[in-house]
């Protein structure tokens, strides 16, 4: 039995235990019966019975037939109930912005891209324009279903703890701007929780050991997922991936510094040599694992999808010459299952994560 899946009967601690149940439920598309819920967990079966009575009753939880009999009564198959309950997701970028709708098995239901983004709206313009469309994706959620919450993922820096964005590199506009107490007023109380987009990535991708989440876009950051929990650092902005120096007399950044991972590799970019780009990017995310040991690098974001091939060949070819042997410290690297959307799918993990007992501070 997984150490991440054994529960206690403690009753101190039925919240843990009943987020536990709704976890191994949310993993198992095809149902659970209480008998498997007892062995995946340690829990007593009467603890079972009690933690599934009290979900029965919210309608979190649904009975969905029969399972397979394995010699006597065929088992009463339990479901995760897709409806009950919803999130919005908000991808906030320079150039463009993406709201969506997810159930509680995280499967989008809503989904509008808007061509607006940081570089182009005064903040409460552009939060007066992510309120309308996440109340268009609210008018969506099907009777008995609620709207838990809105999680926002966007480009830092940014205070996680209180909301506020700080210095954005070329946006001066957001410096020091409320966005998390701004958009919760805007939707009239409706809590909001936001982390930097690159976090928010991460979580979409989320598995066990360490992992580290590089995005690019446009700009260059890290995610990183560290014994499966999301790291923030000290002041909540761990993950400026982009700005490590690379070239002492390298191009100016747009974050005062010069010959930073990002301003390299998006000038090679611009100049359409996405090779180069990608070298740069598998030298940046090297360094990342000599520093941290990753099990795996996931990548994503907008430029990455585009055209994801070159950028897993460099990023693979970069780990094999820097760690020779596989047999011992091996790193896997791979493109983010949840697609072109990953943040704004994440940034609705970010409301969903504490019902499954997995703890994200910052809310308003």
């Amino acid at each position: 039995m997984s150490a991440a899946h054994v529960g206690t009967n403690l009753t101190g601690l039925r919240d843990h235990n009943t987020a536990l149940v709704l976890r191994l439920l949310r993993a198992a598309p095809d149902g659970s019966s209480r008998v498997q819920l007892a062995e995946a967990t340690g829990l007593t079966p009467q603890a079972i019975s009690k933690i599934v009575a009290r979900l029965l009753a919210t309608t979190l939880v649904e009975e969905g037939g029969r399972g397979a009999s394995t010699g006597g009564k065929p088992r009463t198959v339990l479901r995760l109930r897709a409806d009950a309950g919803f999130a919005v997701g908000v991808e906030l970028d320079r150039r463009e912005a993406t709201v969506l709708l997810v159930d509680l098995t995280g499967a989008v239901r809503h989904q509008v891209v808007i061509g607006r983004g940081l570089a182009d709206e005064l903040p409460r313009d552009l939060v007066e324009l992510i309120a309308n469309r996440i109340r268009e994706a609210a008018r969506t959620v099907p009777v008995g279903g609620d709207l838990l919450g809105v999680g926002v993922g966007c480009r830092g820096p940014l205070d996680h703890a209180n909301g506020v964005l700080h210095r954005p590199a070329g946006l001066p506009a957001w410096d020091n701007f409320p966005l998390r107490s701004a958009l919760a007023a805007e939707l009239d109380g409706l809590p909001v929780r936001l982390d930097k987009d690159t976090n928010a990535a991460a979580l979409a991708c989320a598995a066990p050991g360490h992992t580290a989440y590089l995005h690019l876009a446009d700009g260059l950051g890290a995610g990183l997922l560290l014994d499966g929990s999301l790291y923030r650092g000290a002041r909540t902005n761990a993950g400026e991936f982009g700005h490590q120096i690379l070239q002492l007399d390298g191009p100016p950044c747009s974050c005062g510094a010069r010959g930073c991972l990002e301003a390299l590799c998006l000038a090679a970019l611009a100049a359409g040599d996405s090779a180069t780009a990608a070298r740069l990017l598998a030298v940046g995310a090297g360094n990342l694992v000599q520093l941290l040991d990753v099990d795996r690098i996931v990548l994503g974001g907008r430029t990455v999808h585009a055209d994801p091939g070159p950028y897993l060949r460099a990023v693979t070819a970069e780990l094999a010459d820097r760690f020779p042997d596989r047999s011992w410290q091996h790193t896997s690297v791979q493109l983010t299952p949840a697609g072109p959307a990953g943040v704004a799918i994440g940034a609705a993990e970010l409301v969903l994560a504490p019902l499954f007992g997995r703890a994200v501070t910052g809310v308003a």
